[in-house]
């Protein structure tokens, strides 16, 4: 079994899945643990067991695991469905339920950035309203409106989407965030990280901790530990333009504000404020005198290490040169236990 999750969730008026949340998910159960679903029948690579009342109880009565156990207890005062959620193997993703217990699997940080098959995540997920009442369904959206008006109150929508807040499911250890809205579910967040009110970090990314965010993690990028983002700083993601090429940052680097890059940079690498590196940017490289080397494309020197990329401020024209001092992060700011 690769994993199992005991949810709760919402679902819409025709009994789809919206979303679910599991407080406690398994990565690589135990090979005993898969022995008190052999009560029922589990088809297929994923699938799902609705816990009414009698499935909860009887899967109570084989359950050996204490903090599952504790979990299904907790369930039975639920006013929402409860639902079991398996994977056998981590393959393309089918359902909705399926694809927030992946999402789920790298927030409570069992698993890392590009490690799972996340064929299929989009048409999994549906686009929700989120609200001040809880996910709502789009199209049921205007009459819970309506309803919450005429009972004297504002239902507030913070976001259509298919991706939730983090926060809003998972608490990462050790972790700042200035703006939850920020983080969506399916990030992962080391210890120490620090994900300031501009910092964004979407699913399928994250950092190793400690860092500082103030720039965008897109999809797939993971950043080691650290490193440091500026304000505005960005990394090209795998969703745009069709790339396929994952983009990593190593340890102790710096992207300052406003730069970016579209390479996958070593240990130790710096790159100047304002300056966007693309795999295609002409650059210049140097020698630890100054001198010429030759001139090549930034591809030339994906995952490098100490490298230090600046702009000539006369000509404009992008160099790179040895970069022999690493960026120490403040430790003391680093530590939120």
């Amino acid at each position: 079994m690769f994993s199992i999750g005991i949810g709760i969730g919402t679902q819409n008026k025709s009994n789809a899945w919206l979303e679910v949340f599991y407080p406690r998910p398994l990565l690589h159960p135990s090979p005993e643990f898969p022995s008190f679903l052999e009560h029922f029948v589990l088809a297929g690579n994923e699938g799902t067991l609705a816990l009414d009342e009698a499935t909860r109880s009887a899967l109570c009565a084989v359950m050996e695991q204490p903090d599952q156990l504790a979990l299904l207890e907790t369930l039975k005062d639920s006013q929402k469905p409860c639902v079991l959620t398996w994977l056998k193997i981590d393959g393309p993703i089918e359902s909705t339920p399926a694809a927030y217990l992946k999402l789920h699997l790298l927030s409570h940080g069992l698993t890392r950035p590009n490690s799972l098959n996340l064929e299929g995540i989009y048409a999994a997920l549906p686009n929700i309203a989120w609200t001040s009442d809880g996910p709502m369904d789009l199209s049921e959206l205007p009459d819970a409106m309506l309803l919450a008006r005429l009972a004297g109150r504002h239902l507030e929508v913070t976001s259509l989407d298919k991706f939730p807040k983090l926060t809003n499911y998972v608490t990462p250890e050790g972790v700042r965030i200035a703006d939850s809205a920020r983080v969506r579910l399916g990030a992962y967040l080391g210890a120490g990280t620090t994900v300031m009110h501009e910092g964004f970090v979407n699913f399928n990314a994250g950092t190793e901790g400690p860092n500082m965010v103030e720039g965008r993690i897109s999809q797939g990028v993971f950043v080691a530990k650290g490193s440091d983002l500026g304000g505005s700083a960005s990394t090209a993601g795998t969703l745009s333009g069709g790339g396929n090429h994952v983009i990593s940052i190593g340890e102790d680097c710096l992207i300052s504000a406003n730069a970016g890059t579209g390479i996958s940079l070593g240990d130790r690498c710096t790159i100047e404020a304002g300056l966007y590196i693309t795999p295609g940017t002409q650059v210049s490289l140097l020698d630890e005198q100054g001198d010429l080397v030759k001139t090549l494309k930034a591809r030339e020197l994906n995952a490098q290490n100490d490298l230090l990329f600046i702009r000539h401020s006369q000509t404009g024209v992008v160099q790179c040169r040895t970069n022999r001092q690493a960026i120490a992060l403040n430790a003391q700011l680093h530590q939120h236990n």
